[in-house]
């Protein structure tokens, strides 16, 4: 057992001394629960008053040990969050508080209880004693912060159950709330060009509503458009409404209504009926994407390395004998992978996995599935043949993941089948599709379609070939959309569809990294013919990008389709943006020079820029000349604003050049009705979270820009990854300052589509103030008395200087007591305080008042005892720690 001693500081200032105090008590409280540590001894000395006050600290002997009862508490094992758990605290034989474990706890930790001994499985069974985790599990400790309200659990690795890093049990995944939502974008322009005007508006929604794990979603769009001389028409469209819910044990989630294919072995297709289909956002984090599983073999306890082009990507120890790493996070570039294996004697051995994920490339182990039944829809044709289509994917081997499925519709049959490998010299994939088109009182259309895929990172020079694909289509072979058509229309043309029947197609994806300092390069591209026509369709986008200095620069070149006149366009662009200053709102400029085939030359040149706090006004303006070829020479001028107030997100924009002008505005934003009333927000999302903090008004939302708690106390949060730990916080920057937050963040796991709800708990319990006080004969206070009100509840520490922070007072006069010193040292003195009338709960600036504390009798200062659990079952315990004294030319209100 430990003994620590503090009495050699006797020249330490006050201030310092208190500090010190805090700092130990607070080592002590978040020590290890199996680490034996004693009592802190303090020496008292050092912090001896005029005339010999006595100051009593032994209240720090311990440490800010909790209450016992029960806590709902943030749940942290080995620093990982696992959600927000019951956390019984009782006092031990020892007399100090330490959270009890049983069987349910362990198991929501991750312990692997056949892994017990046969005391502790004992233990565990006497439910009439707190058993504490040191008891069951050697050199676990459990620590809990009652100011966090978490729970700190650290437990040796061999004693777990071994879960994929992300991992969220499905159990502990939210559903939400029962709630409706809307989410819109409007916008409006309008254009005069001469004497003619054009004016046109667009409303864009989505709506749903939430009812435990099922979601209805339905979109569409209200458009409008009038032109001078022509009758003006307002048509909706419905885009798809469907009901969609999450099946957690087959990892897949199901959709009634309206939908889209996915496109990974067929082209994409809507469909009106049903879905069930693996959803993989369902699997941890460190599972989705195809990676490689790692096996090997430690001769003793190791330490095992995987890297990637000199990057460490995962470490671990493993103990002796046969090890697997199946947790890999998928890496966007690929490339060979090293593992590296440390034995305990410090030798090593290196070995190579290779790794570029081809298309359709899984986990080995790994399953997924779709299938699809119901109608065929389209916005292009009025026909609705039956549809049935179905998909797998397995991956076998660290090589070789394979993949096939079937399309059925009426007169229309389609099969796939094809494998991805996993080699040293690359991805590759591979798969042919087979069609059978029969035609109404025509032959049959048969035909095959090829296509190969490959991507590759190469190391030595840095060059990434992410995608390159080709795909060779005999004349018979139809896709479903083009047989479709073509028994509606019954045109045997190929022509009927765009370009034709496709024949050869090819597209690759490169990025090149060049050495340091040089930039980067990259190429894409597609070439296609088709069966009917003569010549190659190419498109292409090729550019080079770098920095000097403040300085960002590119050139790039693009071959593109003109709508208009259906000609092609090969056109070259130069860029260069620099900050215009230094700061948070510093202005960018922005200019670019584009040159086309047809001799047309533009020059843009564009200042923007964010203004406020948070950046929630933004704004651009913005100038340019074309001229050159054909085209007469022009010159134009514009701009556009931007505001992301609390509940939308606010815009407006015009411009003007010869002979027309041009203006228009919008507004986008979310709105949820729940059963705690209605929330908006600027921003828009799929999976949400409704933040409440009862009198937080004002407060911003960490890691969300622009976000903050509105005057009812809520903010809603979009954007939340579904199945996954996301972590929501509040800065409390902002508050009043009689407000005070429990907790400033907290974690939920929603399901896809949930609209969740993240409750902080506030505390107003009234005014605060900053209290100047000297005793009668002119003395300050003595540093470290505590100061209570009328009925005995502790309200704060003389800080220095005889000043006292005080929360929570209930009028605007009153009386407050001080004591100091314990037993026959014992001293205390009354004082009373008055506030301006100006000062109210929700003031964000301190205020300062004086007083004299008149010295009153031993014995006469009521001290609150033991404080009762309350009803809810959620202990509470007042907050006594010395807070820190605001600066009084910043926060004095008089």
């Amino acid at each position: 057992m430990k003994r620590i001693h503090l009495s050699h500081c006797s020249r330490l200032r006050p201030l310092h001394a208190l500090t010190l105090l805090s700092f130990a008590s607070a080592a002590l409280a978040a020590a290890p629960q199996g680490e034996q540590v004693a009592e802190v001894q303090f020496n008292d000395g050092f912090l001896q008053q005029f005339g010999g006050t006595h100051i009593d600290v032994s209240r720090f002997d311990k440490g800010n040990v909790a209450t016992p009862g029960s806590y709902v508490a943030d749940l942290y094992v080995n620093q990982i969050w696992l959600g927000r758990t019951e956390v019984t605290l009782r006092k031990t034989a020892s007399g100090s508080v330490e959270p009890c474990f049983d069987k349910d706890l362990l198991e929501r930790i991750g312990v692997d209880l056949t892994k017990l001994s046969p005391e502790a499985t004992a233990q565990l069974a006497n439910k009439g004693e707190c058993t504490t985790l040191p008891q069951l599990i050697n050199d676990a400790s459990a620590s809990f912060d009652n100011g966090e309200l978490r729970l700190d659990i650290s437990v040796p690795q061999a004693a777990m159950n071994r879960q994929a890093r992300g991992y969220v049990d499905p159990k502990y995944w939210d559903d939400g709330v029962t709630s409706a939502m809307l989410q819109y974008n409007a916008n409006a322009w309008r254009s005069q060009n001469g004497g003619a005007s054009v004016t046109q508006g667009y409303l864009g929604l989505t709506a749903g509503v939430n009812v435990g794990p099922w979601r209805f979603r339905h979109s569409g769009n209200l458009s409008s458009s009038s032109q001078t001389g022509t009758q003006s028409g307002t048509h909706y469209q419905a885009i798809e409404t469907s009901l969609q819910r999450a099946i957690a044990p087959l990892k897949s989630a199901l959709t009634i209504g309206d939908a889209f294919t996915d496109g990974t072995m067929f082209d994409s297709v809507g469909f009106r009926g049903v879905q069930l289909a693996s959803d993989i956002r369902m699997y941890p984090d460190s599972q989705r994407g195809y990676a490689p599983i790692i096996r090997g073999t430690a001769r003793t306890n190791a330490r095992v390395q995987v890297q990637q082009n000199g990057n460490v990507l995962y470490e671990t120890n493993v103990a002796p004998g046969p090890f697997e790493i199946n947790d890999l996070y998928a890496t966007g570039y690929g490339g060979n992978l090293q593992v590296v294996v440390t034995e305990a004697d410090g030798s090593q051995t290196i070995s190579v996995v290779p790794y570029a994920a081809a298309p359709n490339a899984l986990r080995p182990g790994v399953t997924h599935y779709s299938v699809t039944a119901g109608e065929y829809r389209s916005a292009l044709l009025n026909e609705k043949p039956l549809l049935f289509q179905a998909t797998v994917q397995h991956g076998f081997t660290n090589l070789i993941t394979g993949y096939g499925g079937v399309t059925v519709a009426d007169g229309y049959l389609a099969a796939v089948a094809g494998a991805a490998l996993n080699t040293r010299f690359g991805a590759f994939g591979m798969d042919i599709t087979q069609s059978d088109t029969r035609l109404p009182q025509q032959v049959s259309r048969r035909g095959q379609s090829l296509r190969l895929s490959y991507s590759k990172f190469f190391a030595p020079t840095d060059t990434n070939i992410s995608v390159a694909a080709y795909r060779y289509s005999s004349s018979g072979f139809l896709s479903l959309e083009n047989a479709i058509a073509m028994r509606a229309t019954g045109n045997l043309s190929p022509d009927t569809f765009g370009n034709g029947t496709p024949r050869n197609s090819a597209q690759v994806t490169l990025n090149q990294r060049l050495p340091q300092g040089w930039g980067t390069f990259y190429l894409s591209g597609t070439a296609q013919n088709y069966w009917s026509q003569r010549g190659t369709d190419v498109q292409f986008q090729a550019g080079y990008n770098n920095v000097f200095k403040r300085v960002s620069y590119g050139i790039s070149l693009s071959r593109q389709l003109e709508v208009v006149n259906h000609k092609w366009d090969n056109r070259v662009m130069l860029t260069a943006s620099v900050p215009l200053g230094i700061g948070a709102h510093t202005p960018f400029s922005s200019t670019s020079v584009q040159h086309d085939s047809n001799g047309l030359t533009s020059v843009q040149q564009t200042v923007s820029g964010t203004l406020g706090e948070n950046n929630a006004f933004s704004y651009s303006v913005n100038g340019g000349y074309s001229g050159g070829g054909t085209s007469r020479n022009t010159t134009s001028a514009g701009g556009s604003v931007s505001y992301r107030s609390l509940v939308s997100t606010l815009a407006a924009n015009a411009s003007t050049a010869s002979g027309y002008s041009q203006y228009g505005a919008g507004a986008s934003g979310t709105v949820v009705a729940y059963g705690g009333g209605i929330v908006m927000s600027p921003a828009t999302g799929d999976t949400m979270a409704i933040v409440e903090a009862k009198d937080a008004a004002g407060a911003q939302l960490a890691n969300q820009a622009g976000l903050r708690v509105d005057h009812w106390g809520h903010a809603l949060v979009p954007g939340l990854t579904p199945f996954s730990r996301n972590e929501i916080g509040i800065d409390p920057k902002g508050l009043p300052v009689s407000v005070e937050l429990k907790s400033t963040s907290q974690h939920v796991a929603p399901t896809a589509g949930a609209i969740v709800r993240a409750t902080f708990e506030t505390d107003n319990p009234g005014a605060s103030a900053i209290i100047r006080t000297t005793r009668t004969d002119g003395q300050p206070m003595p540093f470290g008395a505590d100061v209570f009100d009328a009925a005995g509840q502790n309200m704060g520490t003389v800080a220095q200087g005889g000043r006292i922070i005080v929360r929570g007072l209930k009028s605007q006069k009153g009386e407050l007591s001080v004591r100091w010193a314990d037993g026959i040292h014992r001293q205390e003195c009354r004082l009373s305080y008055s506030l301006p009338d100006t000062v109210s709960k929700t003031s964000t600036t301190w205020t300062t008042v004086d007083s004299v504390c008149q010295v009153g009798q031993v014995g006469t200062v009521p001290v609150a005892g033991d404080q009762k659990m309350p009803s809810s079952g959620t202990a509470q315990q007042a907050d006594n720690s010395p807070r820190p004294l605001p600066d009084d030319r910043q926060t004095e209100v008089k």
